[in-house]
């Protein structure tokens, strides 16, 4: 591993290489912003050795992006692709996006949005159900998105007119875009050609080869490991199969992702979290600012409360198992079957073997975590409105549903709790944010009322 043998002056710096790519997996001249590519380029060589080392991934680094191609051992819908005002993409959202990638590829230098809209309109005819009108306003702001999210990171870079003014009015308003080629063609790099897969599980568990000592299962065991600790906000260890389990038990195997990534690992019985106080591993910061952020932490802690309070001891249960079945069956259907070429598509053992992993290890009880009705949340972030919604930004005032369900999903992406029918599983990383302590800041009298100025006699 290169991190030991760096200069201790210079590992911060290779530290904060190794975040950055770890939190974006593309960066470009202009994305995330415009240090990161030379800072990744310094380091390419030991980052290319080490990730590949520690969780399989492959990194390629050219003078314009690196882009690095991580493993997945399971499918993530926790993380979905966000508009420049940080909405959600829904699935019209993706498609467009799918389809201005095809088409950018096969596009020149520029390219104006009206000239893009009209090629992926032509391109959505073929997909059923799909369709780009420019006459509708709901089709051309969503096309708008999927353009920003590539114009974020670098694929298309505005030259001239204004996206917003094509989205208000398409006769009147035009951009013209200069494209990044190079970006457009290390952002959709899929492991296998995707006519051939008859399962998005085709797309996971595709490991490179690492320099490890150990017997290749037990590596893949490791790296799967190193991989749950960079990838998850909190790893539990009851989510683990048993000889992972061990492994996440192992000092070594912690201290390597702490010493390649600069951050602490905080070891609890049920798990371990990597503490990021630097916010460039992150994709959210908690706690944090923001009405969302501030609202979830609120709630974190009048649940750490009622949970603790030993006289009123609240209702536990064990998590349910949640096989990945729904989301691979909403992938799947979504697959054209007339293009799916089954004899190519040869199933991937995202697992590996598991022969040469000591597998004796006693399977642990089955875990009881605390249980909190969906009313006693609805009736709590009512109260907390009440308390504090004068400080809450203006749009969550009025929509108290709408801001629970936002801090729910909020505290599930950080897993903290897990929703269930009937109300949420509270996981033992929310004990972290017990005793919450909230300060309201309120406007001194003269910043409220300005005293008249004295513009002397009439």
């Amino acid at each position: 591993m290169h991190a030991r043998s760096i200069d201790s002056l210079a590992l911060d710096s290779y530290q904060r290489a190794a975040r950055v790519v770890l939190a974006n997996h593309l960066i470009t001249r202009t994305y995330p912003d415009r240090i990161a590519l030379p800072l990744i380029r310094r380091w390419a060589t030991e980052l290319r050795e080490d990730l590949a080392e520690l969780f399989g991934y492959r990194l390629e680094v050219t003078e314009t992006t690196a882009r690095l191609f991580p493993v997945l051992d399971h499918l993530d819908g926790g993380r979905p692709a966000r508009t420049v005002a940080d909405r959600v993409f829904d699935r019209r959202r993706y498609a467009y996006l799918a389809l201005a990638l095809a088409a950018l590829g096969r596009a020149g230098d520029q390219i104006t949005l009206s000239e893009l809209a009209e090629q992926v309109a032509a391109y959505a005819e073929q997909v059923d159900g799909l369709e780009l009108a420019p006459d509708r306003a709901a089709d051309r702001d969503a096309f708008v998105d999927a353009v920003g999210w590539l114009a974020a990171r670098g694929a298309v870079a505005l030259a001239d007119g204004d996206a917003g003014g094509w989205a208000a009015d398409p006769e009147a308003g035009e951009a013209l875009y200069d494209i990044d080629r190079s970006v457009v063609f290390a952002l959709f790099r899929p492991s296998r050609a995707l006519q051939h897969l008859h399962s998005v599980e085709g797309l996971l568990g595709d490991e490179t080869t690492a320099s490890d000592t150990r017997s290749p299962a037990a590596a893949l065991a490791a790296r799967r490991v190193r991989r749950a600790l960079v990838e998850l906000p909190v790893v539990y260890a009851e989510d683990l199969e048993p000889a992972d389990r061990t492994l996440l038990a192992q000092e070594k195997l912690v201290a390597e992702v702490e010493l390649l990534t600069g951050l602490q690992a905080e070891r609890r019985a049920e798990g371990v979290a990597l503490i990021d106080s630097s916010g460039r591993l992150s994709d959210i910061r908690f706690p944090s600012t923001g009405t969302l952020a501030q609202v979830a932490l609120l709630l974190a802690g009048e649940i750490a409360d009622l949970v603790l309070d030993i006289d009123n001891p609240v209702e536990r249960r064990p998590r349910p198992e949640r096989p990945l079945t729904d989301l691979v069956e909403q992938l799947d259907s979504a697959i054209p079957r007339k293009t799916v070429f089954a004899p190519l598509s040869d199933p991937v053992d995202i697992f590996g073997t598991h022969e040469d992993i000591d597998e004796t290890v006693e399977q642990p009880e089955i875990l009881e975590h605390p249980f909190v009705e969906s009313s006693w949340i609805r009736e709590t972030v009512r109260a907390l409105t009440d308390r504090y919604g004068a400080t809450f930004a203006a749009q969550w005032q009025a929509d108290v549903p709408g801001l629970t369900a936002e801090v729910v999903s909020l505290l599930e992406r950080l897993r903290l709790v897990e929703v269930m029918d009937g109300g949420l599983l509270i996981l033992p990383a929310l004990a972290r944010y017990r005793g919450a302590v909230v300060t309201v800041r309120t406007r001194a009298e003269t910043e409220l009322f300005v005293a008249p100025t004295d513009v002397g006699d009439p």
